[in-house]
């Protein structure tokens, strides 16, 4: 596989630290759908893309809620 090419994973830990969660708030995400992941052995790795969306999609909602202005 090309090294260009290859998906980069984080952990469960590295993701939370990230993210400015717990561990346990990455976890939820994980099992309710809201955060792929795959499993090796007992732990679970998440794509870096998959962060960096859902971290993106956040901060895009956040940022056409201000566009709006307050009050209307």
């Amino acid at each position: 596989m090309d090294q260009k090419s290859a998906p980069r994973f984080m952990t469960v830990a590295e993701v939370a630290d990230l993210m400015r969660v717990s561990k346990m708030t990455v976890y939820r995400l994980i099992h309710n759908g809201d955060m792929p992941a795959i499993r090796v052995g007992k732990s679970f790795r998440v794509p870096e893309s998959a962060v960096r969306q859902l971290i993106d999609a956040g901060l895009s909602e956040w940022s056409d809620e201000r566009a709006g202005g307050i009050g209307g």
